[in-house]
């Protein structure tokens, strides 16, 4: 997630040319807003209903009206004249909220030296022959894609060529350890994304705590996190530009989860659900906007034969609706 100075200035994230003025007029922080549950907003909801009760809840059935009459916009992504940080911008602000994957990564020792990775001089340091260049960044192009095995993606806006720290790290040693970012360190990993040249450890910048104890992976873990994972490099892939053919643009990693840890007090006694209320997860939105978990609902799964009625209740909710699509 770390860019450079001049494509910040193109993407122009932050919108405030004063940011710290901007936030001194903001409320506080809210201590008192804990994680809890609420009913949805339609509970009496029925299969076919469509929207709730939240669509157009306005004053009047007039303004309501008005919410469905309101149209799309189309937009091609290369369309003339439209700047690649337009489609970026759009889209983080537009795929909210997104998980962030904290990366710890670090590169292999130099060849001939005998001491492993872990050995190696502590966060900051690496500056050494063989000592390892640990990174420590904030991703939320990232997410979980499968389970067995336990496999993750990152994105990167990099090309192979000239990787950005954690791909250069990632290809070189060919595992990470990913951890989920909590409230309690928000600003440190928020600091981690720092347009640091290589061999500036992060660590230092964010003053988070590098534990060493991993099992399978030489780079250590954030002390600070409740959940964190083990990961080998799986594959990568490379992407080439659509607006700027021949432009490496881009990177996926696909990352293989090998050992999970859970900070105690947030794991049930089956060691399979992490308490919500514990992790206290922060999502990743538009800009530079960050979001708390406060307040959930619960909606369970459906089955089709017991709650919807089978074919036949299907076909009711089919009849209901005049047919499947509207032109």
């Amino acid at each position: 997630m770390s860019v450079s100075t001049k494509s910040e200035a193109e993407i122009k994230r932050n919108p405030h040319p004063d940011f710290k003025k901007v936030e001194a007029e903001r409320p506080d922080w809210d201590r008192d807003s804990h994680f809890r549950y609420t009913k949805t907003a339609s509970p009496s909801w029925t299969f076919g209903s469509g929207a709730n009760s939240l669509r157009g809840s306005t004053a009047t059935a007039a303004a309501a009206a008005d919410t469905d009459a309101k149209k799309h916009v189309c937009i091609d992504p290369y369309e003339p004249g439209r700047p690649a940080p337009f489609n970026y911008k759009l889209l983080i602000s537009g795929i909210v909220p997104r998980p962030i994957g904290f990366v710890s990564s670090q590169s292999s020792p130099s060849p001939g030296d005998g001491d492993p990775p872990t050995s190696g001089p502590g966060p900051g340091s690496g500056s050494g022959a063989g000592s390892p260049q640990r990174n420590l960044a904030p991703f939320s192009y990232f997410n979980m894609v499968n389970h067995d095995p336990p496999l993750f993606v990152l994105g990167l806006a990099s090309s192979l060529a000239d990787p950005k720290d954690t791909l250069r790290n990632l290809l070189s040693s060919r595992e990470c350890v990913v951890s989920i970012v909590g409230e309690d360190y928000l600003e440190a990993a928020n600091a981690a994304s720092v347009d640091a040249p290589y061999g500036a450890s992060e660590w230092a910048v964010a003053g988070l705590t590098p534990v060493s104890d991993c099992v399978d992976v030489a780079a250590p873990r954030v002390g600070e996190a409740v959940f964190s994972v083990e990961c080998r490099l799986e594959s990568v892939r490379e992407f080439e530009s659509r607006a700027a053919p021949g432009r490496k643009t881009g990177c996926l990693v696909v990352l293989e989860g090998t050992r999970f840890w859970v900070r105690e007090d947030a794991l049930n006694d089956e060691r399979n659900l992490i308490a919500p209320e514990v992790l206290r997860p922060v999502g990743r939105l538009g800009g530079i906007t960050y979001g708390r978990v406060t307040e959930v609902v619960e909606i369970p799964r459906p089955r089709f034969k017991e709650d919807v009625g089978g074919l036949e209740g299907y076909e009711k909710l089919k009849a209901k609706s005049g047919g499947d699509v509207k032109s």
